[in-house]
Formats: structure tokens, sequence, C-alpha cells
């Protein structure tokens, strides 16, 4: 094996560009001595720039723990840390697993960092996760709106006949006031079940779907929100409900909308973004071609406790809020065998609406 190797001509600087995993070699003083070709990538910088650079200049002041790599090298402990999350300067945030080796050269203490990203193997075993646990509290709240909703009917119907056996005008304030409550909760379980019909399917263009979703926030005059376009104009027809992938993405919009005016952003800002994957995995089945729909905001993302039940029904962060919005859009996203994925941090929410691109064929013209 050895023989075999060394016929391949090849230097350890070769290998180690060769590695996907980031390597860096840094000083007590956090200057970079080394990097290999996977750092430069991640870094997004060139080898004549990297040289002279402090390892947490490509930070923001709380992108990096660095108090963890002073006390490394200070007491020469090596370190391994799980799902870190770096957040560059330049508003890019990427997971990662760290593992920090400290050692000594010519008296000089020195640190080699192995960072590998793990933001695609996460999401795929997130994606996973999250589908069976929204589908389990999806059939558990039908479950209780059906056992909810069934008794309404008697309630107010029963409420109806007592009324026209009262003598005192008085008194029906409070059978009326029986059958309006009744009707505002089977209104909230009908919400509850979500859209029960099966998607309208036909040939459209989905920037025309995502104009109108614009159309509709910008209407909205309570608000003081910029919009911003970046399309990719190349993607084609697509085979969707247009009402539905409508309903879907105006949701979404909503919540972001809400989201900048209760939070009072500066300057606040909503980007409608579209753009085209290969070769995406959805709910484990791999799709060719993708049309990934993006609506970005620059408010202050979604709290750290509601990231992982976002999509659940009744979850929300707002005060009046009914939490039926982004569950909705799942379940509506769901009927075109698509998903929805999110990133947020402070400063920046993205919410992307992903939909398998179908050729044009006969059967479905």
């Amino acid at each position: 094996m050895d023989d075999r190797l060394a016929a391949l001509n090849l230097s350890p600087i070769q290998l180690r560009n060769m590695l996907k995993t980031v390597v860096i070699i840094m000083d007590e003083h956090f200057d970079i001595l080394y990097v290999n070709d996977a750092a430069l990538a991640l870094l997004e910088t060139g080898l004549k720039q990297i040289h002279d650079r402090k390892f947490y200049e490509f930070f923001i002041e709380d992108g990096i723990e660095r108090a963890t790599f002073e006390d490394a090298l200070r007491n020469r402990e090596d370190f391994s840390e799980t799902e870190v999350q770096l957040c560059f300067k330049d508003g890019r945030c990427v997971l990662t697993d760290i593992t920090a080796t400290c050692f000594d050269i010519d008296d000089q203490r020195l640190m080699l960092l192995e960072i590998r990203q793990i933001d695609k193997q996460k999401k795929i075993t997130q994606e996973t996760q999250q589908h069976a646990q929204q589908q389990a509290a999806r059939e558990l709240v039908r479950g209780l709106a059906h056992e909810i909703k069934n008794p309404l009917g008697g309630i107010r119907g029963a409420a109806q006949l007592l009324e026209k056996e009262l003598t005192n005008p008085d008194h029906k304030e409070f059978t009326q006031m029986i059958v309006d409550q009744s009707d505002r909760l089977r209104s909230l379980v009908d919400r509850l079940l979500g859209p029960n019909s099966l998607p309208q399917l036909k040939w459209v263009n989905i920037h025309e779907i995502i104009e109108k979703v614009r159309s509709v926030i910008e209407l909205d005059i309570s608000h003081n929100i910029a919009f911003a376009r970046d399309y990719d104009v190349s993607i084609p027809d697509m085979y969707v409900d247009p009402d539905m992938v409508q309903q879907a993405l105006l949701n979404i919009a909503r919540n972001s909308m809400q989201a900048l005016m209760s939070s009072e952003t500066p300057e606040a800002c909503i980007t409608l973004k579209t753009r085209i994957e290969r070769q995406s995995v959805i709910k484990g089945k791999r799709h060719g071609l993708c049309a990934l729909i993006s609506i970005i905001d620059n408010g202050p993302g979604i709290p750290r406790e509601l990231k992982d039940t976002v999509f659940y029904p009744m979850v929300t962060s707002k005060q009046n809020g009914n939490g039926l919005g982004l569950s909705i859009a799942q379940t509506l996203t769901d009927h075109h065998n698509g998903k929805i994925d999110v990133e947020s941090y402070p400063g920046y929410t993205e919410f992307t609406l992903y939909l398998p691109i179908e050729k044009r064929t006969n059967s479905n013209e």
C-alpha cells in the first residue's frame, strides 16, 4: 500500500489540500500561520490575504467563543466541541464540529484546528425528525379538533332552542353569547383542521404568484417596509396549485411583516428571492430540479426556544397570534411534495420553499 501511494507522487501539502476538513494552525496570539484549501473556502479569502490576520478577525464579536480558545492555548488543553455555530462578518453562519490540538515547536505555543461543516448532514437529519414530529402533532391536533367540533353543534343548537323558550328578553343575551362563542370555536377548529381540498394543479409562472403576494402585502398601509426582488427568471413554468402556493407564501410574508413591525426594525426590508437547485433531497426522495422561493427579512430573528417547533400548530411568539399561519403553509407545501426550510439569527430570517419542478408531459397538460 505504501509503495502504491508513493507511486502517486502526491506531496503532503497536496494531500492536506484535498481534505474537505478545514485545517488551520495559529499561534498563541491567534495569528494564522497555515491554512489548507478547505480553510480558505470556509473563510472566503485568498492565501495572500490570510497571513498577518488573526483568526477571530473573520467573525462577528459574538460569532466565536474566544475564551475557549484562549484558555486552551494558555493551559495547553485540547478540546472538541460539536454543533458549534460560527458567524462571520459577512453575515454567514455555519454549523461545525471543532477539534483543537495544542502543541509546542521551538518554544512556540501553537494550536491546530480541525473544523468540519455539518450543516447539510444536520439539516437532512433534522428534516426527517421534524417531519415525523410535525405529522404526529398534526394528527393529534386534528383528532382533538374533531372531538371538540362534534359537541359544538349540539351546544349551539341547544342554546337556540333554549332561547325560544325564554320569556324574559334580557336572558336572550346569555343564549346569544353561547351561540357566538360556539361559532368562534368552530371557526378556530376549522382552521386547526387545515385545508382538506386536493390541489388544483395547473402550469403557471411561479413569479406571477410571488408578485401577487408582494402586491397584497404592499397594499397594507399600516407598515413602512421596503421590498426587494432577486428572481431567477430561468425557472420554467411549474405544475402547482397557484392558490395554495400563494396562501403559503402569504402566510410566511405576513409573519415577516409582523415581526418587523413589532420589533420596530430600522430600515425594515423583505427580500423575495428565487433560485433553482439540482439534486435536492426532500423527505428522503431525491428530485432532479427544485425551485427555491425565499422570503428574507432583517428582523430580530426567531427566538431560540421556538426554532424547533415553529411549524407546530398554536406555537407563536406574537402576543395576539394563533400560531396557525406557518403550520398551514407547511401543510399546503406538503400537498406539492415540497418542504419549507428556515434559517434565522438576529438580523436575518430566511424561509425557503422547496418545490419540485416537473417535466411537462402530455399526461399533465
